[in-house]
Formats: C-alpha cells, sequence, structure tokens
C-alpha cells in the first residue's frame, strides 16, 4: 500500500487568469492511476480534523474568523486566494489529509497528500497560499498523540522558506525543521528555522543535490528524529516562473530519491507532501511532482 490523501475538493476553482496552478490537483491522481504508480486502493479521502487537532498550532481567534469569513481585506489579499465556505472547507481537508498520513506512515513506512506543505501559514495569519499550516498540525498531532515519535524532523525543500513552519516550532525542541530555499526569493522577511540553507539565483542540480547530500545525512544523525515531514515543492525548477533556481526535472528527482532513500533507509516514517509548482506547462508540474509518488513507490509499494 501506498497512503495517499486526496479529495475532490482540492482543486478548487479560482477566478479566471488565477496564477495559482489548481488543475494540477485534478491531473496528478489520474496520472498516477493511468500509469499504475498508484491504484484506488491506495487512495483515501481525508476528512477535517477536531477543531483541537487544528488549535494545537493556531491561534482560536484566527481560526473562527477563517471559519466565518471574517478575515480582513488585508488578511485575504496575502493569502492569495478569495475566501469562500469551499475554500475552508479545502484547506481544512488538506490539514486532516497530512494528520491522518501521518497517523498511516507509522504503519506503512510513508504516505503522501496530493495537496499540502502549507508552509507560509503561522499562528495567526495565512500567506502565500497557505492558510492553515498542515504539516506543523500533523507534526503537534504525532507529539500529542504517539508516545513513540518524541522527536520530528521537517524537511522542507520547497523553493520558498518555510516561514510560518519556522514560527510556530521556534519554542518547540522537538520539532527541528529544516528549510533550503532560494535565499532571494519570497518571502522577503525571513523566519529562523533551525537551520536555513539559503540558495543563489540559478542554484544547478550537481551544486543543490552535493549541499542536500551533505546536509541531511548528518542532520539525521544529529537530531536523531523519530519521524519525517518531508515538503517536495517542485518550485525549484528553472522552469518554475515564481523559483529562480535551475533545477532540471531529472535533478529533483533525484532530490527525492536522496531524502526518500535516507528515510527508508533509516526505517524513518515520512509524510510527503506536494508544495508549490508554478512552471509555465502544467505538464511540467504534474511530470515533476508525479515523479515523487514514483520515487516512493519504488521504495515502499
Amino acid at each position: 500500500m501506498l497512503p495517499i490523501a486526496f479529495a475532490p475538493t482540492y482543486a478548487h476553482p479560482l477566478p479566471s487568469g488565477h496564477r495559482f496552478p489548481m488543475l494540477k490537483y485534478e491531473l496528478l491522481p489520474e496520472q498516477l492511476l493511468h500509469e499504475g504508480t498508484a491504484t484506488e486502493a491506495d487512495f483515501f479521502t481525508p476528512q477535517p480534523p477536531p477543531d483541537a487537532d487544528v488549535l494545537r498550532v493556531h491561534d482560536a481567534d484566527y481560526y473562527q474568523r477563517l471559519r466565518r469569513g471574517q478575515l480582513t481585506r488585508q488578511e485575504e489579499r496575502a493569502t492569495g486566494f478569495p475566501w469562500s465556505a469551499a475554500l475552508f472547507e479545502r484547506e481544512v481537508t488538506i490539514l486532516g489529509g497530512t494528520i491522518e498520513g501521518a497517523r498511516r506512515a507509522l504503519k506503512t513506512g510513508v504516505a503522501l497528500n496530493i495537496a499540502g506543505g502549507t508552509h507560509h501559514a503561522f499562528r495567526a495569519r495565512g500567506e502565500g497560499f497557505c492558510l492553515l499550516n498542515d504539516q506543523a498540525a500533523a507534526a503537534a498531532w504525532l507529539l500529542a498523540h504517539e508516545p513513540t515519535v518524541q522527536k520530528i524532523l521537517i524537511v522542507d525543500l520547497d523553493v520558498h522558506q518555510g516561514n510560518g513552519t519556522a514560527a510556530i516550532f521556534q519554542h518547540e525542541p522537538r520539532v527541528f525543521t529544516f528549510s533550503m530555499h532560494g535565499g532571494r526569493n519570497y518571502p522577503a522577511r525571513k523566519e529562523a528555522s533551525d537551520l536555513d540553507l539559503p540558495l543563489p539565483d540559478g542554484t544547478d542540480d550537481a551544486t543543490y543535490l552535493r549541499l542536500l547530500a551533505n546536509t541531511l545525512p548528518r542532520l539525521l544523525d544529529e537530531v536523531r528524529p523519530d519521524f519525517v515531514f518531508y515538503l517536495a515543492g517542485v518550485d525549484v525548477l528553472a522552469t518554475d516562473k515564481l523559483g529562480h533556481l535551475g533545477l532540471s526535472r531529472a535533478g529533483c528527482r533525484q532530490r527525492d530519491e536522496l531524502v526518500l532513500g535516507l528515510c527508508h533507509r533509516h526505517r524513518l516514517p515520512v509524510v510527503v507532501c506536494m508544495g508549490g509548482g508554478y512552471s509555465e506547462r502544467i505538464a511540467d508540474i504534474v511530470e515533476a511532482h508525479a515523479n515523487t509518488f514514483r520515487v516512493a513507490a519504488g521504495l515502499w509499494a
């Protein structure tokens, strides 16, 4: 089994011309099924979790205003999405998928979410297409419910720094946040992860993979995590409109092989979320995301 969280609500309708590629959430599951990387039995439909599971990492006032559509115009603009009740349902369902994925990964070794990786969501605000922080909520859920999980490593390889996640866990020693990202990219004001590796524009495959290979094994030895969350953003591609790095699709797949291969060899349960991807051609985004699932299937399925 390759547990994969997906719900039709992930593909939320947006105004014409919106720059967020929502179509990928329809195409990616279709591609995985078509090629046989996943079967229908691998997919599970997540449900919104109890409020308590969200409120471990989010402020109650912010969460209730988000639910009721009471964000200010400035707050809504910062998220990048026009608010609706359906949008709230989408966000809380994605968060539920990552929590359920964490529960399943303890048994299977791995779980993936077709969406997720909403690392720009802070305790009391959203920004950058992120309203609720799914990996933060799932990490907090594990620490609250699973006595075997005492230390968590978040490996954030989206091209944008995981600022919301870093801020949420700033004073939580049981969660180690590692973000490797474009140094001059969004957000303009970075937070302090436990380890930040800012990269120059145009970083190529060889440079990127060498740095990651020199860093992640050491982190596993030093942090000694019981569980890993991996944010596998494909906005590191050279074709990405918002990324500014220089990775090829093959290099992006090698990145996934490195991270997931280490988790598999160390027998570390891992939840993988897709994060960002903004290449001009939707096919480039879907293919790069599909590679992440192919790598996972090759190791665990």
